[in-house]
């Protein structure tokens, strides 16, 4: 799983192609005024069925080049990565705004560099419910671990849709200061229960969705695999239930070298994770609801992935 992919952030047409040149890229310049308009599959384009908002904003923005940061006046693509700001050129009402259903925490790497990360798309697009630390400047989580869970796979990691039962034990034991104490019986007992009526068949799906519901914020690490074990070590991070998602495909442009392309980016971890844990905890349908988180990735998807077919590398 990646969390943990590096992103370019060379985002105008002739630039990426001058990149993928230097590699030896053969190149078509007569593209870089009219890209070829061709049929498209979910195959070619798996995020073409997306229910975005509009990306008008984003296609001028891309004809008129780079621009200024409001707040430190650097000169960016779409955004500053550094303020976590739209540039001049894209109006903040023209970004949409996500609402989440639980609170993110996003560890980045200090060796990160920040152009490069697609975390602060969902500091962007979700800016309420999201907060980016960089390593090892972290909060302490330990007096919440009962309504905190990591994304990592692991030996000790569970899917999504087992979260209510794995904080079902968390939240009844209480707050352990080590694993070996939660697997202890709690210092107080719990008054005694009479016997119960049968149930509600449906009272189960209810339970369920209540104890799901306990998950109060999700981490994810941002940064490339080999960099992640200083991290996922770090004392602060011990103890957590630790998440691990379904294998899904990477739309990534630029993965790690060696990984598989089940190496997710950041962006695609929190998204993929929402959608599973809206479907899967809160049991109700999906109707797009956080496909804007992947506003700019899939406009930045597609503008790399036109340029390479361009360039010939496709």
């Amino acid at each position: 799983m990646g969390l943990l992919i590096q992103q370019t952030m060379s985002l105008n047409s002739s630039t990426l192609l001058n990149e993928e040149n230097a590699q030896g890229a053969k190149r078509n310049p007569e593209c870089l005024e009219s890209l070829p308009q061709t049929p498209s599959s979910v195959e070619d384009n798996p995020l073409q069925q997306l229910q975005l908002a509009s990306q008008e904003v984003l296609e001028k923005a891309k004809k008129s080049g780079r621009s200024k940061c409001p707040r430190c006046n650097s000169s960016r693509m779409f955004y500053c990565y550094t303020c976590f700001v739209p540039v001049e050129t894209v109006p903040t009402k023209e970004i949409p705004t996500v609402k989440l259903p639980l609170k993110i925490d996003i560890i980045k790497h200090p060796n990160e560099t920040d152009g490069k990360s697609t975390a602060v798309h969902a500091k962007l697009l979700a800016p309420d419910d999201v907060t980016i630390y960089k390593y090892p400047c972290i909060p302490e989580y330990e007096e919440k671990r009962h309504e905190i869970a990591l994304i990592f796979p692991g030996p000790n990691s569970v899917s999504v849709k087992d979260i209510a039962f794995h904080l079902q034990k968390y939240t009844k034991k209480g707050v352990c200061a080590s694993d070996d104490d939660c697997s202890r019986e709690p210092v107080l007992k719990q008054a005694k229960i009479e016997p119960e009526e049968e149930k509600n068949p449906n009272e189960g799906i209810s339970n369920s969705r209540s104890e799901g519901t306990r998950l109060k914020k999700i981490i994810f690490i941002d940064s490339t695999w080999n960099q992640t074990n200083k991290i996922i070590t770090d004392e602060r991070l011990q103890g957590l239930l630790q998440i691990e998602l379904k294998t899904r495909k990477t739309c990534f442009w630029r993965h790690q070298k060696g990984k598989p392309d089940t190496y997710l980016s950041t962006i695609e971890a929190i998204y993929y994770f929402l959608v599973d844990y809206h479907q899967e905890i809160l049991k109700e349908s999906y109707k797009g609801q956080y496909d804007n988180l992947l506003f700019f990735f899939s406009f930045m998807y597609t503008l790399i992935k036109d340029a390479k077919c361009c360039a010939g590398k496709e």
